[in-house]
């Protein structure tokens, strides 16, 4: 298995395969530009959308674009992301490695 990396330490290249990822349907997502505005680069433990019936989706779409990036995760990331999905109905996650 790949280890996992940070996207800080990513190639030119792959930051652009990333931004142009069309291969999952959970990597783009249309937005206002005030939602892309106050999300910035912010993660689950310091921004959610603002629709809570949301977070379930959006919080297994975050698993999911890091497991398939094998991209690491903050302490504070995982545990954002525990207690958003401990309070979601379990269903299962398809994701397809990039690597």
């Amino acid at each position: 298995m790949t280890e996992r990396r940070d996207r800080s330490a990513w190639t030119a290249k792959e930051r652009e395969a990333y931004a142009n990822d069309l291969d999952d349907p959970r990597a783009l997502i249309a937005v206002s530009a005030a939602s892309n505005r106050s999300k910035s680069d912010q993660d689950p433990a310091t921004w959610m959308p603002s629709f809570e019936g949301y977070h379930c989706r959006y919080a297994g779409g975050w698993v999911a674009d890091n497991t398939r990036y094998q991209l690491s995760v903050a302490p504070d990331e995982k545990a954002a992301l525990s207690q958003i999905l401990s309070n979601c109905p379990d269903s299962p996650i398809e994701i397809t490695l990039v690597r």
